[in-house]
């Protein structure tokens, strides 16, 4: 599932030597710099973020936060799991560890070290449909952020010799996160049966056949194709003045070449004809129960509410503490342990609204299938009242505010949205479109899209728990998120 990165991380104001080619630190506060060096094409703003383009693809979005002299720096690049092949499943994230192992000028995780002997923290992760670098800084360190995302967009070195022990972590990683982890292993199992044609059948961290047979030119080959400004969106939030940071992204990333990107084929999914169900046999404790039904996203939706209308599906039934889930399932009938909804609507591609639980001791995960399909049943037999969607409503309004205290996720959502292919200015009309949803527009959804023809079903069935030796990370990578 997605990682929710809302993680809001507060640094020191002190100012530590710079030790990356030292631009002067008034390099993102002085305004007059802009009219005496260039500037980015301004190509546009919205709301507060404003719209760069340099010349070489690159686009730019900045929105100021004046709260705290800190500034969030993000790279984002449309190279994803989804854009990965058969055979070579897993690229996009080993690339991402390989991105930490220098450049023609810096050595192996000189970057980290750099980052944080100026106060700062920094990683990347890799989605289905990207990968993106982040660090947050005090605000007059942003340049050491710029110079070192720039040098390695087109100045990586891919020795075989880091490449042959960085597989190795990525293999290990796999193995502790996925194969050793029963709920995860049968999740992969369920995304896989999931989609037939779609890309998303494939695990972002890759299957463990292609990981032991992957070489430094895949990679290579995955660099070269992928990592170039015009295949990318620098995002940046925080104490700046936009035109400002322009200028200096013009200075850093301006002289880079673009290149030609591979164009993607439309791998649209299948329409699915009939209830799927899979079975997992695994060592565990606990049986678990997954469904997942076809929906649309906001790129696929044959009208703009219904995405919005599918996410208040999701929160009428595992919104809160008083949704219905866990009020008549957990709480009330004593049903399961644990049961969710989930639905992420800023996929790239078709995706999939998903329900999971386990059952309380002594509950079957027939049980527990049956009292998940009477509460959609209901949504389906009954319009939500008023009232009820009026305290989601609510609820989800002043998370929407709680999340702008975060500078880090302020940029994800923006880079997000841009890099998936929708206009980041969605992210200020979420509020509105949500708070317009109708009890008749939920009841149309569960009666179109939670249906046996969309359905698919994997369980966790639990085998013995053996003894086994544990295992341990190989130390000779670092530890990026996937």
């Amino acid at each position: 599932m997605h990682i929710p990165y809302k993680t809001h991380i507060v640094l020191s104001a002190l100012l530590l030597p710079c030790l990356v080619s030292c631009a002067s630190t008034s390099d993102v506060a002085d305004k007059s710099q802009v009219a005496s060096s260039g500037n980015a094409a301004k190509t546009s703003g919205g709301g507060d973020v404003a719209e760069y383009k340099l010349d070489n693809g690159l686009k730019i979005l900045v929105k100021p936060d004046h709260r705290a002299p800190i500034v969030v720096s993000q790279v984002w690049y449309k190279a994803g799991s989804s854009y990965e092949k058969n055979g070579t499943t897993g690229v996009a994230h080993v690339l991402e560890h390989m991105m930490f192992k220098g450049t023609k000028s810096r050595g192996p995780n000189e970057f980290s070290r750099i980052i944080a002997e100026n106060g700062g923290r920094e990683n990347a992760f890799t989605g289905q449909d990207y990968t993106a670098y982040f660090q947050q800084l005090e605000k007059s360190r942003l340049h050491i952020s710029f110079e070192l995302e720039a040098d390695r967009m087109q100045n990586l070195m891919l020795s075989a010799d880091e490449f042959a022990k960085e597989i190795k972590v990525v293999m290990e990683e796999r193995r502790m996160r996925t194969e050793d982890k029963p709920k995860s292993l049968t999740y992969e199992q369920f995304v896989a049966a999931s989609f037939v044609n779609s890309p998303y059948h494939h695990p972002i961290i890759g299957w463990m056949d292609d990981l032991e047979h992957m070489s430094a030119d895949d990679a290579q080959q995955w660099y070269s194709s992928y990592y170039a400004p015009n295949n990318a969106t620098l995002v940046v939030v925080g104490d700046v003045d936009p035109d400002a940071v322009a200028t200096l992204a013009k200075k850093y990333f301006g002289p880079l070449k673009p290149r030609a990107v591979p164009v993607l084929k439309p791998q649209r999914e299948i329409e699915q004809k009939g209830v799927r169900r899979i079975s997992v046999k695994a060592a565990a404790q606990l049986p678990y129960l997954l469904l997942g039904f076809q929906v649309p996203v906001l790129k696929s939706a044959e009208v703009e509410w219904e995405p919005y209308a599918i996410e208040m599906l999701a929160y009428v039934l595992d919104g809160s503490d008083s949704a219905r889930f866990n009020k008549n399932l957990i709480r009330g009938s004593e049903i399961a342990t644990s049961v969710g909804a989930g639905y992420d609507m800023n996929s790239r591609l078709q995706d999939r609204f998903v329900i999971d639980g386990t059952p309380a001791q002594g509950r079957s995960i027939k049980e527990l299938e049956e009292a998940i399909f009477a509460q959609i049943k209901q949504l389906k037999d009954e319009l939500v009242p008023q009232k009820e969607l009026e305290r989601i409503k609510a609820q989800v309004v002043a998370s929407k505010i709680y999340e702008k205290d975060s500078v880090f996720y302020q940029a994800m959502q923006i880079g997000t949205l841009e890099t998936v292919g929708l206009d980041w200015r969605l992210m200020d009309k979420f509020v509105e479109r949500f708070k317009a949803v109708t009890p008749e527009q939920v009841q149309q959804m569960a009666k179109k899209y939670l249906v046996e023809d969309r359905l698919t079903v994997a369980v966790l069935d639990p085998q013995n728990i053996e003894s086994k030796q544990p295992r341990h990370p190989s130390s000779a990578g670092g530890s990026h998120a996937h």
